[in-house]
């Protein structure tokens, strides 16, 4: 085989490659999918990816537990703690599955216990106790407020979900952690006169200008006066 017939062979490998880059160049150009600009819509419990990683939560105003937690229904929080089974037993000496078992967790400490369960570096470092604030922001995103975690769900960002959810789980103990009373509430405060009118006296309070220093020198006893105004 001469160098004419292998300078052809070379010719044509060559050409097909080319031929392929610029149909595939073509294709994605054409064919690109455009990313919509916001989900059409999210799956609860699913965790959503993010680029940056999880991102706190807002801060939120705690409710008044006191009077929230009587109020809240049970039994939608047993209907909604079917979705913690998945990963958690909540029945009393229950055994630990991919996560902990959650009877008595209301007021425990945080990271330790339940039965020498697998705590995450994070939980663990993140310490504390499961206050009803604490459940609270915890379940409204798991990933965002304690970042590490090993606990996948995505969160409740229902209030009346995560209220009721509490006020379940606050019922599986041999001995409930105390309910704190209601927060009092606020007197409305009385609007604060303008500063104008605190200096203006009130009529009728003004005080008559001071009379005119006149001396009145005072002969003896018994005689007029003399008039010094015709001298």
């Amino acid at each position: 085989m001469d160098s004419f017939e292998w300078n052809k062979i070379i010719g044509a490998v060559l050409g097909t490659a080319i031929f392929i880059f610029v149909v595939k160049t073509v294709a994605e150009a054409v064919y690109e999918p455009e990313e919509p600009a916001k989900p059409g819509y999210v799956v609860e419990g699913v965790v959503e990816p993010t680029a940056g990683g999880a991102t706190a939560p807002a801060a939120e105003v705690m409710p008044d537990w006191g009077t929230v937690l009587p109020a809240a229904s049970v039994d939608d929080g047993k209907s909604i703690s079917a979705r913690c089974e998945q990963c958690h037993t909540l029945e009393k000496g229950g055994p630990n599955k991919i996560g902990p078992n959650l009877y008595n967790v209301v007021d425990e400490p945080r990271g330790t216990g339940r039965g020498g369960f697998s705590f995450s570096s994070a939980m663990q470092s993140k310490g504390g106790t499961w206050t009803y604030d604490e459940l609270f922001k915890f379940l409204k995103s798991p990933g965002a407020y304690i970042p590490g975690t090993k606990m996948s769900f995505a969160g409740l960002r229902s209030e009346k979900d995560r209220i009721d959810l509490i006020a379940y789980l606050h019922t599986l103990s041999d001995s409930p952690a105390p309910i704190p009373a209601p927060k009092p509430k606020e007197e409305p405060k009385a609007d604060a006169a303008p500063a104008g009118d605190a200096a203006k006296p009130a009529e009728g309070d003004a005080k008559p200008a001071a009379a005119e220093d006149k001396t009145v020198e005072h002969g003896p006893p018994g005689k007029p006066v003399p008039d010094t105004k015709a001298q």
